[in-house]
This record gives structure tokens, C-alpha cells and sequence, in this order.
């Protein structure tokens, strides 16, 4: 299928336009004087650290976060408390006929100090020639995922506000502290506000979309996720209770790696790629006639060899072609070991026998799993495989996502790229995770993640925003640009 006549077709009734010409025009001459000021804003929000798996600096971020619904018109805002980190709420009421649902997370991973080339909360505004001559981005944790993108988001809807008086739609802000964690609250406060909340008309993760070259990318759905810790230890499963032995003891005495080991490897087939979990794989939904046209679509711009590059592999896993690999990046469940320690792993020698293993492992579920279902399935695959001494010490997860791709929040994000005559990429779902399904299974509603910005090292070292580049890669007054032409296409489509 022809990319640009399935997309067309996408968005044949789309439209961009704002209230008036002039109105637009003069949002968007907003959005240039004043970027000193929005870049500001944003180095402000990344600075204040919010690491949520270290408890550093949370509520401090709730507040700052509440302080900025307030300033950018919400009528409401609220930091509702939870059993961890609070939720941030907020409404702006614009008396206009649909309301969007804006998703936010205000935690950050941890950082590698060490590794960072300027301090990662400093959020310094530096030079980067990658993006032209006047090229510039800030650099510090969150700058992309996502302090950055939302910051740009407020700043947005404070230059319409400024300068129409209101807004287009209605929003609802549901701020979370806990995504890095694995969102464990969220669910909670979106069931106690159910009634609510189903009222808006879609959700927007406001993000960076593009890519260097150019492009758009955005993504229908998730993944869903399931990371739990086993762990084998010294008991009636055999192996030493109390402490680590000699190894000469072996081979006498079981050993607790080797049952976990062995444990694991039960789970795949002997290349590690095909999961032989009874159960698991029996309610994998199959994909639509939909989904395939947008698998096929998305394949014909797909670089098999420039995503290897990318990623430092030499071939993908079991050495499929590039086809096979995307399908199983969008429509296959995956199991992951993330790590996997026991005795001694420092300098020389220790011959011991430990006394107890861990491991900690990730499931990439796909439409119709969920992650509960899943942990149980795990369990009752140790206890008959004879691994019943394995423990599942915890786990969290997310259940899959999925939006649909005729949804008028999807039509009007694609109108925005046509508008600017950007090529897009639309992905079934992403292969990572995040709590949609809140949204789109509990709640019903379309979400999309999106934004036309650029940024990287999410999660890894140095994470930056571009602010100021040259075409493609443009910076922070196209991405803000992009959210004011969302939320009136939105409201023109979805009346």
C-alpha cells in the first residue's frame, strides 16, 4: 500500500486552521518573542529533581507542578495524595465543546553523575552543532522524558490563553509521580475519578515525535509490562540454608544458581527466543486488517540495516530478516532476563557454593494479555516444572494500550504533519511501556503521544532537548507551534 494514499485517506476531512487566520498567526509570533522565557520555564522544571525510585525531591515537583496548572488558567488544581508519590490535578475549563485529557508523568530516572557531561540537574542551555550554526539544546535529566515536552505544552496554551483569551477545548491534567516506578497508584485515582474523567474525549502525552532526518513518528499503543524478581534459595528445594559453603561441597550439595538457571531456561527455547510458558501466549489477540495496513505502510520506510547501526548488533535475534523483526517488535510478547547475580563476582578467585540467586526479568505483553494473568501463568509454570522452591519475590506492570487510528485525536495529530508537509510513521504500538491502558481500555478513549520536537538519551546519560536547529531537525517554537495546531485541529474535527 501506497504510504501517502493511506495517510491522505487518514486525514482526507482533516483541517488545521484556527479561529481566524490572524489569531494563528499571531499565537505563533507569541511563541518566537517570547522564547527566552519558555526556555526558562524548562530549564526551571528540569532542575528541580525528582527522581521517584530514590524519593528525591517529589513533593517539591508536585508543587512546582500544581504552581504551573495554576499559572497556565486551570480553575482547579489539587495535589492528590496517594499511597506514594501524589497525583497533580488539574482543570481548565474553557467552556468549549470537548475536553482533552492531558497525561503527564513529573518523575525522572537516576543518573550516573559521573557519566553526564555537564551536571544532569543543572539543565544547561549549550551549544550543539549537530543541529546547525545557532544549534542549541537543553541538556539534564527529564529535558525529553518528559519535563521538557510538557513544560513546551504549558507554554503553548499560555500564548493562546494570551492572546484569544481562551482555549479551543477543555483540559483535564492527570499528573503522576510514579511512572518510572511503574505507575503503581495511577490506577487507583483513575478508578476513584472514572466518572470524571470519561467525559473528555481523548488523551494527549505531550513528547518528541521526530526524528533527526526529518520525520514523524507516533504510536497507536504500548506494550504492556511485567517485571518481576525470582529468586532460589537454600532450603527444601536443596542447597545451603544459612550461608555459602566451600564449592568442593557441589557435589554433595545442590545448588541454588544452578536452580535458578535452570528455572529461567524452562521459560524459552534454547536459543532464548520463543517463550514455552503454557498459557502465555493462548489470549495474544491476533492483529487486525488495520493494523496490517499500517505495519505494511510502516514497513516500506523501515531501515533493517540502519536500525541494527543504531542499536550495535549485528543481526537481529535468530537472524530474521527486517519484516520479522518488526512484526515482533509490534505484535509478539518477549521475555527479558534484566539481571542475574549469586556468590561472588569480585577480583580472583572464591570458590564458594552461595547460598541464594536472583533475577530480575521483563514480559513485553501485546492485546489480549494482561499483566496479572501473566504473573500467575509464571507461577503455576515453576510449580509444574518441579521449580516450586522459586520465589516470585514482587512484581508491577502495565497492561497493553491501543488507540484507534480513525479516532479523531489520531486524524487531527496526522492533519498537523500534513500541514507542514512532514513525512509521518504511524506505529501500531511502541514496543515500550507505558500506563495507557488507563485511558484507552478503562476509560475508552483515544490517546496519542505526541510532539514535534527532537530530543534523546532518555534514561541514559547526557538527555538533552533541541531548542534552536535548522530544518529538519527543528526546535522548541516548532514543537510548541505543533501543540497549538493540535488542540484546534482536535477541536474542529471532533465537533
Amino acid at each position: 500500500m501506497n504510504r501517502r494514499s493511506f495517510l491522505a485517506g487518514l486525514t482526507a476531512a482533516a483541517s488545521v486552521h484556527a479561529q481566524s487566520v490572524n489569531d494563528r498567526e499571531a499565537i505563533y509570533a507569541r511563541i518566537e518573542d517570547n522564547q527566552a522565557a519558555h526556555i526558562h520555564k524548562i530549564q526551571e522544571y528540569v532542575r528541580q529533581v525528582s527522581i521517584s525510585s530514590e524519593n528525591r525531591g517529589m513533593r517539591e515537583c508536585a508543587e512546582l507542578t500544581r504552581k504551573y496548572l495554576s499559572e497556565a488558567g486551570c480553575q482547579e488544581t489539587s495535589i492528590v495524595n496517594t499511597a506514594g508519590n501524589p497525583v497533580v490535578w488539574g482543570w481548565l475549563d474553557a467552556k468549549a465543546k470537548k475536553t482533552l485529557i492531558v497525561y503527564w508523568m513529573y518523575d525522572v530516572q537516576p543518573v550516573n553523575e559521573a557519566e553526564w557531561t555537564t551536571p544532569p540537574f543543572e539543565a544547561r542551555l549549550v551549544a550543539a552543532p549537530a543541529w546547525g550554526p545557532e544549534g542549541r539544546i537543553i541538556r539534564g535529566r527529564g529535558a525529553q522524558n518528559q519535563k521538557g515536552p510538557q513544560r513546551a505544552f504549558l507554554n503553548a496554551v499560555e500564548e493562546i490563553r494570551a492572546q484569544t483569551g481562551g482555549l479551543p477545548v477543555n483540559l483535564m491534567f492527570v499528573c503522576e509521580g510514579e511512572e518510572e516506578m511503574g505507575s503503581p497508584n495511577l490506577p487507583d485515582f483513575v478508578e476513584k475519578h472514572k466518572a470524571r474523567l470519561s467525559k473528555a474525549h481523548g488523551v494527549l502525552f505531550p513528547t518528541t515525535s521526530m526524528t533527526r532526518d526529518g520525520k514523524v513518528q507516533f504510536a497507536l499503543g504500548n506494550k504492556g509490562v511485567v517485571y518481576m524478581e525470582l529468586e532460589t534459595a537454600g532450603g527444601p528445594g536443596g542447597g545451603p540454608k544459612f550461608s555459602e559453603l566451600h564449592s568442593s561441597m557441589k557435589a554433595a550439595v545442590d545448588s541454588p544458581v544452578w536452580r535458578l538457571v535452570q528455572a529461567l531456561a524452562s521459560m524459552t527455547d534454547r536459543g532464548g527466543n520463543r517463550i514455552i510458558i503454557d498459557g502465555l501466549l493462548d489470549r495474544i489477540r491476533k492483529p487486525t486488517p488495520r493494523e496490517l495496513e499500517l505495519f505494511e505502510t510502516y514497513l516500506t520506510g523501515y531501515e533493517g540495516e540502519a536500525t541494527k547501526r543504531g542499536l550495535g548488533v549485528d543481526r537481529f535475534a535468530d537472524n530474521v530478516d527486517t519484516r520479522e523483526a518488526l512484526r515482533r517488535l509490534w505484535f509478539d510478547c518477549s521475555l527479558n532476563i534484566d539481571g542475574i547475580w549469586g556468590g561472588y563476582t569480585g577480583p580472583g578467585t572464591k570458590t564458594i557454593l552461595p547460598s541464594k540467586a536472583n533475577a530480575k526479568i521483563d514480559f513485553r505483553l501485546v492485546p489480549n494479555q494482561s499483566a496479572a494473568e501473566a504473573v500467575q501463568i509464571v507461577r503455576r509454570h515453576l510449580l509444574r516444572n518441579g521449580f516450586d522452591d522459586v520465589k516470585v519475590n514482587w512484581w508491577n506492570g502495565y497492561d497493553p494500550s491501543q488507540s484507534d487510528p480513525n479516532s479523531a485525536l489520531v486524524r487531527a495529530a496526522l492533519a498537523v504533519c500534513q500541514s507542514h508537509n512532514m513525512p509521518v510513521e504511524v506505529m501500531v504500538r511502541m514496543a515500550g511501556s507505558a500506563p495507557h491502558y488507563l485511558f484507552t481500555r478503562e476509560l475508552k478513549l483515544p490517546l496519542i503521544q505526541f510532539g514535534l520536537g527532537l530530543g534523546g538519551g532518555a534514561h541514559g546519560k547526557d538527555e538533552f532537548l533541541v531548542v534552536q536547529a535548522a530544518r529538519p531537525a527543528r526546535g522548541l517554537a516548532f514543537l510548541e507551534r505543533g501543540f497549538v495546531d493540535l488542540l484546534y485541529g482536535f477541536a474542529e474535527l471532533a465537533a
